[in-house]
C-alpha cells in the first residue's frame, strides 16, 4: 500500500504531489489554502513553472483538493508563495476519485489505471486511495467513469470534477 502524501504540522495538514504530471527541471512549489473549499486546516502544495517574469506560473500537477485549478492553468502567487488567482484557464479538467476502506471484492483501481493508460490520459495518485485524472479539452470522461461506476453505486468510491467550484483564495 502506498503512503498518502500528506503531513500534519502544528495542526495544518499539507498535501503534496510526489510525481507531478509535468515535472520539469525548473519547477517550484506554491501553496493553496483549502479553507475556502470546506477543508479548514489543509493546504495543498502545487508544482508550478514560471511562464513570465511578471509572476505568472503554469500549474504542472493535477490538483487533488484545490477547486477551480487544473493542469496547465496559469496562476498568480503572493509574495508568501500562495496561489491567489487564476490568470488564464488551460481548457483542461480533472476528475478526482476517492476509494474508501474496506475495499470491496471487486476493486476497480487496476481497471481504472488501465483505462487511464489506454486513453493516454495523465494521472497522479495520492497513496492508493485517491487519484486525480487530467482531461484535455474535448477528451471523453465516460470510459473512466464506467470503470468506477460499480464502486460508486456500492458506495466504495466517490468522484467529482475539480472545477465543480470556482477557485477562491483564503
Amino acid at each position: 500500500m502506498e503512503d498518502v502524501l500528506q503531513v500534519t504540522i502544528d495542526g495544518v495538514t499539507y498535501v503534496s504531489h510526489e510525481d507531478p504530471a509535468w515535472r520539469g527541471e525548473s519547477n517550484f512549489m506554491a501553496m493553496v489554502d483549502l479553507t475556502p473549499f470546506d477543508l479548514p486546516g489543509m493546504r495543498e502544495q502545487l508544482w508550478l513553472r514560471e511562464v513570465d517574469e511578471g509572476g505568472a506560473y503554469e500549474v504542472s500537477c493535477i490538483p487533488f483538493y484545490a477547486y477551480g485549478v487544473a493542469l496547465g492553468d496559469v496562476v498568480g502567487t503572493s509574495d508568501a508563495h500562495d496561489v491567489v488567482r487564476v490568470i488564464r484557464k488551460s481548457g483542461r479538467r480533472a476528475i478526482r476519485v476517492l476509494f474508501t476502506e474496506p475495499r470491496p471484492s471487486v476493486d476497480s483501481r487496476s481497471a481504472l489505471r488501465a483505462a487511464v493508460e489506454s486513453a493516454n490520459l495523465l494521472s497522479e495518485w495520492n497513496g492508493d486511495r485517491m487519484v486525480a485524472i487530467d482531461f484535455p479539452d474535448g477528451s471523453s470522461s465516460q470510459p473512466i467513469v464506467d470503470c468506477i461506476q460499480g464502486e460508486v453505486e456500492g458506495g466504495t468510491a466517490f468522484w467529482e470534477w475539480s472545477d465543480s467550484m470556482e477557485f477562491s483564495p483564503a
